[in-house]
């Protein structure tokens, strides 16, 4: 046994101890592939599933679309038990995870073995305490999971730490990268365009306001850029926009003087990343207010939470950490607006593609000529 897989078997034994001794007793934990932002591909930091288990495909899920995003949600995840370790991947990981898990580990192949849920309530005891970080499950997944835990009166229980985090003794710490502006001569929309037709959208849905919560989505809809995530252009953060304000939640380190007077200007209150559940909650009771200005409406004006009640999230991106913020009756759970607009290029970034496209072809083919001078 390698000194890595030694390490590994002792995590998983603290690991059961912290679950032995919680409250309540947890007799399962899910550790998923995702981040709080449902990432498929995450920071060092966030790379819980591949510490305990030494598994380093990614397998996480996709925002690329509904399909593949429900195909993706039973990948990358490991279940730690009272007395087993299992970790569920697809067939494009089968041989990686056959050589990476240790003894100790069972792989659970995506189409022939049963789906993570089914399998917990099938193998489970009734009334099983199933332990999750809510920050790292989206809704969706939240509800699948709760609705095949009702077939034996198993419980989904929301914990207030990552528990793979305490074992964690040498996990990564936050970078303080910088934020980026993207500018509009490349982004080929400005941030007021954007946020224009977003309420549009939300008046026509009686929304007051949504929570935006996948990394792709807040740096296109602020014209933003980062570097969080390895070859990413993202920066760990949350937006909530209202139809009278909109805010920026991200580690105060990274903005420069350059982000904050864009910010300003742009009518963006930025916001300490950690401030954002509380905000969801102040925004769920209409008392969300702020102190930039946003066109010729003040933020600090009270939402009409009478004439437009619901929140609006995107379940297959937003945390059930979040999602518990809310009333059941309040979110409104709808695709995000942002996907579509997102995916349909303007000729400026139609020609950023364009020019990318040439330098990566460049960049092949020198590497074939190279490769070709190596072999002959």
């Amino acid at each position: 046994m390698t000194s890595s897989a030694a390490a590994r078997n002792q995590h998983l034994d603290e690991l059961r101890a912290l679950m032995a001794s919680h409250s309540p007793p947890i007799h399962a934990l899910l550790i998923p592939s995702e981040d709080a932002h449902q990432s498929e591909y995450v920071s060092e930091r966030d790379k819980r599933r591949q510490f305990i288990s030494g598994f380093t495909g990614s397998a996480g899920n996709c925002h690329a679309s509904y399909l593949v995003r429900i195909l993706n949600s039973y990948t990358g995840l490991a279940l730690i038990t009272t007395k087993e370790a299992l970790l569920w991947t697809d067939g494009r990981y089968f041989l990686q995870a056959t050589n990476q898990l240790s003894d100790r580990w069972r792989l659970m192949r995506m189409g022939e073995d049963p789906p993570v849920e089914v399998w917990i309530a099938d193998n489970l005891s009734a009334e099983a305490v199933i332990g999750i970080d809510s920050w790292c499950i989206s809704v969706d997944s939240a509800q699948r999971y709760e609705q095949a835990f009702l077939k034996n009166n198993q419980t989904l229980f929301q914990l207030s730490s990552d528990l793979v985090d305490e074992v964690w003794k040498d996990r990564p710490p936050n970078d303080a990268t910088p934020v980026i502006v993207h500018p509009v001569e490349f982004a080929g929309r400005s941030v007021a365009q954007k946020m224009k037709e977003l309420r549009e959208k939300l008046q026509h849905e009686k929304a007051s306001g949504i929570i935006i919560t996948a990394l792709d989505e807040v740096a296109w809809l602020y014209n933003v850029r980062g570097n969080d995530v390895h070859y990413s252009p993202v920066v760990h953060s949350y937006a909530i926009v209202t139809l009278h304000g909109a805010f920026f939640y991200v580690d105060k380190r990274k903005v420069t003087t350059e982000v904050k007077n864009y910010m300003s200007e742009s009518g963006i209150d930025i916001r300490e990343y950690d401030m954002v559940q509380l905000d969801v909650s102040l925004l769920a009771s209409g008392q969300l207010k702020g102190s930039a200005v946003n066109g010729s409406l003040h933020m600090e004006k009270d939402i009409n939470v009478a004439e437009q009640s619901k929140i609006w999230i995107d379940s297959n991106s937003c945390c059930l950490a979040l999602y518990s913020k809310l009333r059941p009756d309040q979110a409104l759970m709808l695709q995000s607006p942002i996907t579509l607009p997102k995916a349909v290029k303007n000729p400026m970034e139609l020609t950023g593609l364009r020019k990318a496209h040439i330098r990566d072809g460049a960049a092949v083919v020198q590497y074939l000529a190279w490769l070709d001078n190596q072999v002959s």
